[in-house]
């Protein structure tokens, strides 16, 4: 359908609302914030007490109650503050929905922002690229990515710039075939773990920097790499072989010249990158182990936060050397996952090469079955391996004790449950009676009180029995162990510790009546308790059952449920909805508008200019229009109707000039992930979470000024190189579509 060229409507006053909405929507994506909802408290515990009613959620635990923090009493209001959030899912709906009241934008709108128009199928596009993602994330949820990033940490030896430019190539090779977020989801953990275990690494920046960098300009390669190629691709029916053929020179020259900026010029810090990294050995006890599977549930030695959070002392550090030095590998998933990889890219890039000659198909056709037969090899073998998978969560988290009072040695020792109780008990008759530090109060009417030991309860519960200095419970036929911190406030003498009923699975009848108590070691101020417990409800609710389905799944079939865990569905209600906003500016005229600006820019600069101009445009784009995607959308629909300009004028476009920028556009839009913002790419945003997680923080203005000389050269060598490219291979005949 050709573009609709009307610039006129820009005067109205629904145009320019919607202009303003696009902008107000690309600056909440950029900066996220909450708008408080005011609810009267009576409503609001009608509606809790109707949730309960139905059994939707678990008894009442005082959340709108007087009760304020660490137990003072606070002032009751009327109303209960909620805090609606506005970020990259729910600010573009929001918007969508707004125009739509208004009348701004109607049906036809959205459907072309969903269904599609222009050689643009959203939907589509979503369909392949979260099958295609499921494919990459189930390699990477066999241990295969952590597992060749060990056998590159071992080639590259203590030797750190050797290291760092093995890891780089690593990262670019593998990022090229499955895309930037597998790389991201394992290798930001893998890299984390390795700087905070070498001894002479001060700060992890220049290889999570670099390593960010360097996944998304390998995307741009391969159109299955990156939906923002799918886009581009699918707006200007580009070829996958062609597209491949164009990128690959500009895109491998980049990584080449970019290597020995950041190792010499950005990052040229011995204390970032060492010339001889010291790191600690791994003991012996813990490599003749069998490493576990990190997706199952109590299984990985410690949780992953506490871990993270004791990383600066010894236990710490030789559970993050583990995770590194002794890596867990599925072989045969991961053999299966790549096979399917391959096959799928191959199958790919042969049927859109003939697809001119035999009918368009959408492109999901390959990957939705190539996803289906993946989702069933790990069903089955989850299931088939359940036993053992059980097992393994069964058997609870490892105990890493160091060898004598310093642990330079490490002794690594693994301890059934009954050992650890054993002792817990030796170790509470050598310190005494102790109390438990806890912050929330229970709800009155949980059902559950648990006496710390050497206090008193002023009433026993007939339903507990006090055993000695602990309290025992028989073993639940699914776990041997299940630790759940503590919740609550205790004094030191007389007062009982309350639990909070809701964070506690169900139990059968028979087990209610028992509550088992685990200590743990000592610290330097207090001897720490957590209680491993399950109390009997009265009644299962919505929210126990899910929980338990979804701790069951974990269990049992832990591949599937960890791929599914980080499949990026955010994706589609931010992609679909900005789709549905660009199709806006398009019927409301501001795409003419800004097509017409850029034919002005063009004539006057010639191919050389389309480059720069295109350049520049599209990364400070992914920067305020939506992350690359939604630039992408956006550029993709201002060049469209730029052709279409020049088609009506009869006026063609010359070869050269348009493609040199479409490509320099999908140079933009995956380089514009690493420049001044996270949001500038929902990977930034993944790569940020990632590394909160393993408490490695990075601020807004740290990440911005990190990475501006790496886009800088980045972009002025890819740019470089392609003009290059298209006055070698492209004249100036007029373009053809």
């Amino acid at each position: 359908m050709p573009e609709n060229l009307d610039t006129s409507q820009i005067k109205s006053w629904r145009s320019i609302v919607t202009l303003v909405v696009f902008v107000l929507t690309n600056i909440t994506v950029l900066f996220p914030w909450h708008i408080p909802i005011f609810v009267p408290l009576p409503l609001a515990n009608a509606v809790l007490n109707t949730l309960r009613s139905w059994r939707v959620i678990g008894p009442p635990d005082n959340r709108f109650d007087n009760e304020g923090k660490d137990g003072v009493p606070r002032k009751v209001g009327y109303f209960v503050r909620l805090q609606f959030p506005m970020n990259f899912v729910t600010a573009p709906f929001v918007a969508d929905l707004f125009l739509l009241a208004i009348s701004a934008i109607g049906r036809q709108e959205v459907h072309d922002g969903t269904i599609g128009a222009n050689n643009i199928s959203p939907v589509d596009i979503m369909i392949f690229f979260l099958t295609l993602a499921y494919i990459a994330i189930s390699i990477d949820a066999s241990g295969l990515i952590r597992y060749l990033a060990f056998r590159v940490l071992k080639k590259g030896g203590k030797v750190g710039h050797q290291l760092f430019f093995y890891l780089y190539a690593f990262f670019f090779g593998l990022g090229s075939f499955i895309g930037n977020d597998p790389i991201i989801l394992s290798g930001t953990a893998f890299l984390a773990y390795m700087t905070r275990v070498s001894k002479n690494i001060m700060h992890p920046r220049a290889w999570i920097v670099s390593q960010f960098a360097v996944a998304n300009t390998a995307s741009a390669i391969l159109v299955s790499s990156n939906p923002t190629n799918l886009v581009l691709a699918g707006a200007f029916k580009i070829k996958f072989i062609n597209y491949t053929a164009n990128m690959i020179v500009p895109v491998v020259v980049t990584a080449i010249v970019l290597f020995p900026f950041l190792l010499y010029v950005v990052f040229a810090d011995e204390r970032l990158i060492p010339l001889s990294i010291v790191t600690r050995e791994l003991p012996d006890e813990l490599k003749t182990q069998t490493p576990r599977n990190p997706n199952i549930p109590y299984a990985r030695g410690n949780a992953e936060e506490a871990v993270m959070t004791a990383a600066s002392n010894e236990k710490g550090k030789l559970l993050l050397l583990a995770e590194i030095m002794h890596p867990f590998l599925d072989k045969k998933g991961a053999t299966f996952g790549a096979v399917i990889m391959a096959v799928t890219l191959i199958t790919l890039l042969a049927l859109n090469a003939v697809s001119q000659s035999q009918g368009e198909h959408p492109v999901f056709w390959v990957t939705l079955p190539a996803a289906f037969v993946m989702f069933c090899w790990d069903v089955t073998f989850g299931f088939l391996n359940r036993k053992q998978t059980r097992e393994n969560a069964r058997q609870g988290p490892l105990d890493v004790e160091p060898a004598g009072s310093g642990a330079e040695n490490g002794e690594v020792q693994e301890k059934s449950g009954h050992e650890e109780q054993v002792e817990k008990d030796d170790l509470s008759e050598s310190t005494g009676p102790t109390t438990a530090h806890l912050e929330h109060p229970s709800p009155p009417g949980s059902g559950l009180t648990v006496f710390g030991r050497g206090s008193k309860p002023a009433s026993a519960s007939p339903s507990i029995h006090d055993s000695s200095d602990s309290m025992l419970v028989p073993r639940d036929d699914r776990f041997d162990r299940l630790s759940i911190g503590v919740i609550g406030t205790t004094e030191e003498k007389g007062k009982s510790v309350h639990v909070d009923s809701s964070s506690i699975p169900p139990r059968t009848p028979q087990d209610a009546t028992h509550v088992e108590l685990i200590d743990e070691q000592p610290s330097t101020s207090e001897l720490e308790l957590e209680v491993a417990c399950r109390q009997n409800r009265e009644r299962a609710t919505l929210v126990s059952l899910v929980s338990d389905g979804y701790r069951w799944l974990r269990i049992s079939f832990p591949t599937v449920t960890a791929v599914v865990a980080h499949l990026p569905f955010m994706l589609v209600p931010f992609a679909l909805s900005m789709f549905v906003l660009v199709q806006a500016l398009v019927t409301k005229g501001w795409v003419p508008v800004f097509a017409h600006g850029w034919d002005h820019w063009v004539n006057k600069t010639g191919t050389i200019g389309s480059i720069g101009g295109m350049g520049f445009l599209s990364v400070v784009l992914c920067n305020f229009a939506g992350t690359n995607i939604g630039s992408t959308i956006l550029l993709s629909r201002v060049i469209q109707a730029w052709e279409e300009i020049h088609r009506v004028n009869g006026v063609p476009l010359s070869d050269r000039t348009f493609w040199a920028t479409v490509y320099t556009m999908a140079l933009g839009v995956n380089y514009g992930a690493f420049s001044m913002a996270f949001s500038a790419s929902l990977a930034g945003l993944l790569w940020r979470d990632i590394l909160e997680r393993k408490h490695i923080t990075v601020g807004r203005l740290e990440f911005a000024w990190w990475n501006l000389p790496i886009i800088a050269i980045a972009m002025a060598v890819g740019c470089a190189v392609l003009t290059a490219e298209v006055y070698i291979m492209r004249d100036d005949s007029p373009y053809k579509s």
